[in-house]
């Protein structure tokens, strides 16, 4: 049985906002939802407003399941209809994924001149927006075809006539067959990019091996969109990262050098955010991204503490993780935002969440304090090594200099003697000269 609930109207557009497109959002509350209703329609709200659209309406149904043909009720559907008709809306966007047939259904309900999406759908348009560098548009790509794939009806079967120029045999390749053409059209677009994105990825792959040679200790930002990644990794490495109070404003991944105290170089990775019912596509599309992530030797997950759903969005960036097989790299809570908090929020975020840090990028609160964490966490991955080096061999006693922590030098008849915390990927350059233990 399903329960109408009363629908929300957000009031009228301004002048200034003629532009943009008039929204309904339509959600479903069902038993067992990991965030209620409400909330995801608020955050389904912003990613409508980062995509150029003003919510004009907002509409829920309680049901136990989605119907199969419509998704919500026959009679939702219809006044869904009457409720884009009376606020001149431009699209309905609905909260979960539509199957193909739903959408084609709630099409012929809704009219014509109204366009129905999901929040797929809509978060594939706020990524085509914000992608930037060939890999990330190629992503992108890639993940709107295979999700246009099974949603394809003939939609350019006025191309096979166009071609043909009318009159008899015109009608080639319309109804069925033109959907085939359209189908191995996108397959054969869906392959090209597949291909080329893994041209990318192998250049990707190269630059991380170097990465690894290099034996640096990597960390990456993961976190959920708006957390403040890219705030943080400006914070830390003085880099120049777009930073906006956007959904998704980033999308491809940066990576810089970073100087710990004790003179250490390591790398700080910045990726794409997560968002609860983040589409498969994408998770796969981005797959050589978030090799950064499963690459890295340290993940600091990055939180909203300002966010009335920070637990939330703990839980759906955990999921992305062990999506992605990150489970199990070393992490770190990084609470973001404190200086948006009260003094007592803060003081009882740390003591719910002990091992946390919590840290404002916007202020430089707790930074340094996370910086300690960093440098204790790649320390605690080295290797404790009394060395030897003759003379002829400075270029390893360079390399002790650049890429390990030093305890004490001195310099002997035989070469120059090092006690040294030594990271695992360079240890083994020095085991030749290990001392024996005394």
């Amino acid at each position: 049985m399903s329960e109408f609930e009363p629908i929300i109207y957000r009031g009228p557009v301004t002048a200034s906002e003629e532009r943009r497109e008039r929204a309904v959002l339509v959600g479903v509350d069902r038993p067992g939802l990991a965030w209620p209703v409400a909330s995801s329609l608020a955050e389904l709200e912003r990613l409508a407003d980062t995509a150029g659209a003003d919510v004009v309406a907002v509409t829920t149904q309680r049901l136990d399941a989605p119907n199969p043909r419509t998704f919500v009720g026959s009679g939702k559907a219809e006044e869904i209809a009457d409720l884009a008709r009376a606020y001149s809306a431009d699209l309905v966007i609905f909260d979960d994924e539509l199957s193909p047939s739903q959408q084609s259904n709630l099409e012929k309900v809704v009219g014509k001149d109204v366009k129905v999406i999901d929040r797929t759908a809509l978060i594939l348009d706020i990524f085509a927006l914000h992608a930037t560098s060939r890999e990330g548009r190629l992503q992108v790509r890639l993940a709107q075809n295979q999700y246009l794939y099974p949603r394809l009806r003939g939609m350019w079967a006025h191309l096979a006539s166009n071609r043909m120029g009318g009159g008899v045999g015109s009608r080639f390749g319309e109804g069925e067959s033109q959907l085939e053409v359209d189908r191995r059209m996108v397959r054969n677009r869906i392959t090209s990019i597949k291909r080329e994105l893994a041209r990318l990825a192998d250049v990707r792959a190269l630059q991380r091996e170097s990465r690894n040679a290099s034996g640096m200790f990597k960390v990456a930002l993961a976190g959920y969109t708006n957390a403040g990644k890219s705030s943080l990794i400006n914070r830390l490495t003085d880099a120049d990262v777009l930073s906006y109070d956007k959904l998704f404003a980033t999308l491809d991944s940066t990576t810089r050098k970073f100087e710990l105290p004790e003179g250490r170089e390591i790398t700080i990775t910045d990726t794409v955010g997560f968002i609860q019912k983040l589409p498969t596509t994408l998770v796969e599309a981005f797959k050589s991204t978030l090799d950064e992530i499963t690459g890295a030797d340290l993940i600091l997950h990055v939180i909203d503490s300002s966010s009335s759903e920070y637990e939330g969005q703990i839980k759906a960036v955990q999921n992305v993780l062990d999506q992605i097989g990150a489970q199990d790299i070393p992490c770190i809570e990084v609470f973001n935002k404190a200086d948006l908090l009260e003094t007592e929020v803060c003081e009882g975020l740390s003591t719910r969440y002990p091992f946390a840090q919590v840290v404002s990028a916007q202020t430089g609160y707790g930074i340094d304090l996370l910086v300690e964490r960093i440098a204790a966490a790649a320390a605690a991955a080295d290797e404790h090594l009394e060395v030897l080096i003759p003379y002829q061999r400075g270029d390893l006693v360079s390399i002790a200099h650049e890429r390990c922590r030093i305890v004490s030098e001195s310099h002997e008849e035989q070469g120059t003697r090092i006690a040294m915390f030594a990271p695992t990927s360079y240890a083994a350059r020095f085991k030749p000269y290990v001392m024996p233990a005394r």
